[in-house]
């Protein structure tokens, strides 16, 4: 029988290289995510590979769009959450406590109202994979709010993978990936900056959706795998 993943920032980055692989096993994808435009190129990007996808526009810092979802989405064997959010840098002596809070109520508040609403509509055997950072384990200075939000989410995995067994919840924590998440550089910047970080890694390479794609599959399809944060970050934590 086919099975239908719902995964929530699956229009870009590494939520689509999940959505790409997931679809070459003949999975039903639904695409969600805020913006329409991105949702559809996505969904025809899939199709046009013979996949079977939909989208469907979703904010899950939005709490009354989740429970409307919850009253309309079939039943699904999976659940996958990459959406991010923009956390503000810099020392926290001028840290803006304002977009601190709403990168919070994205990732991780976010997060949890989609274990909150949507966890029920996951079917028996299936998971809830949600997305933390290595961040959440290094001290970095100028970082503390992805590093507090990342580190909160993943103790909420493993409170949630107790409380809602036999439902499987597991995290992937990545490490420096190239996603559309630095767009915004001008393309020799970006990879200048890539290349170098890559040097200082033990791996010797940045990350690419696709590798990280892997440990999502690897925690959906393992049924002894759950509470357990999966390090996808080219050994960036044993430097």
């Amino acid at each position: 029988m086919t099975q239908r993943t719902l995964i929530i920032g699956g229009a870009t980055g590494i939520g689509f290289a999940v959505a790409q692989l997931l679809a070459t096993r003949g999975e039903h994808i639904i695409l969600a995510g805020r913006h329409h435009d991105k949702l559809q190129h996505a969904c025809q990007q899939l199709q046009t590979t013979g996949a079977s996808a939909e989208s469907l526009v979703l904010d899950i810092a939005d709490e009354v769009q989740l429970e409307r979802l919850a009253r309309t989405l079939e039943p699904v064997d999976n659940i996958v959450v990459t959406a991010g959010s923009q956390a503000p840098g810099g020392a926290f002596t001028t840290l803006d406590l304002k977009t601190a809070k709403q990168a919070f109520d994205t990732k991780f508040w976010g997060s949890l109202a989609v274990a909150r609403h949507l966890s029920g509509k996951i079917k028996p055997g299936g998971t809830l994979t949600l997305t933390s950072g290595f961040l959440a384990r290094r001290t970095v200075p100028g970082t503390l709010v992805k590093t507090t939000m990342n580190a909160a989410l993943e103790a909420a995995v493993k409170m949630l993978a107790k409380e809602l067994s036999p439902l499987r919840v597991n995290a992937i924590s990545p490490g420096l990936t190239d996603t559309e998440a630095y767009a915004g550089m001008a393309p020799e910047a970006r990879e200048q900056m890539l290349v170098r970080a890559a040097e200082n890694l033990p791996a010797k390479r940045y990350g690419r959706a696709e590798d990280l794609a892997k440990g999502y599959l690897f925690v959906i399809d393992n049924p002894f795998v759950t509470g357990s944060i999966v390090d996808i970050e080219g050994g960036a934590l044993i430097n």
